[in-house]
Protein backbone atom coordinates (compact mmCIF):
# COMPACT_ATOMS: atom_id res chain seq x y z
CA UNK A 1 0.00 0.00 0.00
CA UNK A 2 1.28 3.45 -0.86
CA UNK A 3 0.57 6.58 1.18
CA UNK A 4 1.20 10.11 -0.07
CA UNK A 5 1.39 13.21 2.07
CA UNK A 6 1.49 16.84 0.97
CA UNK A 7 2.80 20.02 2.55
CA UNK A 8 1.77 23.62 2.31
CA UNK A 9 4.36 26.36 2.47
CA UNK A 10 6.34 26.41 5.70
CA UNK A 11 4.85 28.95 8.15
CA UNK A 12 7.35 28.75 11.00
CA UNK A 13 10.44 26.88 12.13
CA UNK A 14 11.46 26.70 15.78
CA UNK A 15 14.23 24.95 17.69
CA UNK A 16 13.14 22.41 20.30
CA UNK A 17 14.36 19.45 22.32
CA UNK A 18 12.94 15.94 22.38
CA UNK A 19 13.31 13.96 25.61
CA UNK A 20 15.70 11.04 25.32
CA UNK A 21 13.01 8.50 26.20
CA UNK A 22 10.86 9.63 23.27
CA UNK A 23 13.72 9.82 20.77
CA UNK A 24 15.22 6.47 21.77
CA UNK A 25 11.89 4.61 21.75
CA UNK A 26 10.86 6.14 18.41
CA UNK A 27 14.07 5.05 16.74
CA UNK A 28 14.01 1.60 18.33
CA UNK A 29 10.50 1.01 16.97
CA UNK A 30 11.47 2.44 13.58
CA UNK A 31 14.44 0.06 13.39
CA UNK A 32 12.10 -2.88 14.06
CA UNK A 33 9.53 -1.67 11.53
CA UNK A 34 11.91 -0.99 8.67
CA UNK A 35 11.74 2.08 6.43
CA UNK A 36 8.64 3.75 7.90
CA UNK A 37 6.68 3.59 11.13
CA UNK A 38 3.06 4.70 11.47
CA UNK A 39 2.06 5.69 15.00
CA UNK A 40 -1.62 6.46 15.70
CA UNK A 41 -2.02 9.15 18.36
CA UNK A 42 -5.62 8.38 19.25
CA UNK A 43 -5.98 10.99 22.01
CA UNK A 44 -5.37 13.76 19.46
CA UNK A 45 -6.79 11.98 16.40
CA UNK A 46 -3.43 12.32 14.62
CA UNK A 47 -1.09 9.98 12.82
CA UNK A 48 2.68 10.25 13.14
CA UNK A 49 4.82 8.89 10.32
CA UNK A 50 8.49 8.31 11.08
CA UNK A 51 11.41 7.77 8.78
CA UNK A 52 15.14 8.18 9.41
CA UNK A 53 15.08 11.92 8.65
CA UNK A 54 11.89 13.29 10.16
CA UNK A 55 8.58 12.70 11.90
CA UNK A 56 5.48 14.16 10.27
CA UNK A 57 2.10 14.63 11.92
CA UNK A 58 -1.21 14.39 10.08
CA UNK A 59 -4.59 15.41 11.46
CA UNK A 60 -7.36 12.84 10.88
CA UNK A 61 -9.51 15.61 9.37
CA UNK A 62 -6.90 16.43 6.70
CA UNK A 63 -5.52 12.97 6.05
CA UNK A 64 -3.08 13.78 3.26
CA UNK A 65 -1.75 17.12 4.55
CA UNK A 66 1.18 17.47 6.93
CA UNK A 67 0.36 19.88 9.76
CA UNK A 68 3.80 19.88 11.33
CA UNK A 69 7.09 18.04 11.14
CA UNK A 70 9.99 17.40 13.45
CA UNK A 71 13.21 17.61 11.46
CA UNK A 72 16.98 18.05 11.70
CA UNK A 73 17.47 15.77 14.70
CA UNK A 74 20.97 16.05 16.11
CA UNK A 75 21.51 13.11 18.46
CA UNK A 76 25.27 13.54 18.05
CA UNK A 77 24.96 16.79 20.05
CA UNK A 78 24.28 14.83 23.22
CA UNK A 79 27.03 13.25 25.26
CA UNK A 80 24.89 10.47 26.76
CA UNK A 81 21.91 8.42 25.57
CA UNK A 82 19.73 9.79 28.37
CA UNK A 83 20.11 13.43 27.27
CA UNK A 84 17.50 15.27 25.22
CA UNK A 85 17.95 15.61 21.46
CA UNK A 86 17.83 18.98 19.67
CA UNK A 87 15.62 19.25 16.59
CA UNK A 88 13.47 21.73 14.65
CA UNK A 89 9.69 21.97 14.61
CA UNK A 90 8.31 23.00 11.21
CA UNK A 91 4.75 24.37 11.07
CA UNK A 92 2.72 23.97 7.87
CA UNK A 93 -0.71 24.94 9.24
CA UNK A 94 -1.87 27.76 11.55
CA UNK A 95 -3.12 25.32 14.22
CA UNK A 96 0.28 23.61 14.47
CA UNK A 97 1.37 25.82 17.37
CA UNK A 98 -1.64 24.70 19.43
CA UNK A 99 -1.12 21.06 18.48
CA UNK A 100 2.54 21.25 19.50
CA UNK A 101 1.56 22.06 23.10
CA UNK A 102 0.15 18.55 23.65
CA UNK A 103 2.01 16.57 21.02
CA UNK A 104 5.28 15.60 22.79
CA UNK A 105 3.48 13.99 25.73
CA UNK A 106 0.77 12.30 23.65
CA UNK A 107 3.33 11.06 21.11
CA UNK A 108 5.38 9.37 23.85
CA UNK A 109 2.26 7.66 25.19
CA UNK A 110 1.37 6.44 21.70
CA UNK A 111 4.91 5.08 21.24
CA UNK A 112 4.74 3.28 24.58
CA UNK A 113 1.39 1.73 23.66
CA UNK A 114 2.82 0.58 20.33
CA UNK A 115 5.90 -0.87 22.04
CA UNK A 116 3.68 -2.72 24.51
CA UNK A 117 1.82 -4.44 21.69
CA UNK A 118 5.07 -5.61 20.14
CA UNK A 119 6.13 -7.71 23.13
CA UNK A 120 6.81 -11.43 22.62
CA UNK A 121 3.66 -13.49 23.13
CA UNK A 122 5.37 -16.46 24.77
CA UNK A 123 8.22 -17.10 27.14
CA UNK A 124 11.66 -17.63 25.73
CA UNK A 125 13.24 -21.09 25.97
CA UNK A 126 16.84 -22.20 25.82
CA UNK A 127 17.35 -25.07 23.43
CA UNK A 128 20.16 -27.50 24.23
CA UNK A 129 22.75 -27.98 21.53
CA UNK A 130 23.48 -31.68 21.21
CA UNK A 131 26.67 -32.61 19.47
CA UNK A 132 26.42 -35.74 17.39
CA UNK A 133 29.39 -38.09 17.28
CA UNK A 134 31.40 -37.97 14.08
CA UNK A 135 31.21 -40.85 11.69
CA UNK A 136 34.70 -42.09 10.78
Amino acid sequence: MEERFYREREIARQPAFLPAATYNLAHTLLARAGTYLFVPIRSLQYMAVLDVEEIIFIDSQNKAWVELAWQCFRPQARSALNERVPFEVVHYAPQAEQTMKRLPHEFLQALQMLAGRDLPQQDARVLPLVRRPRAE
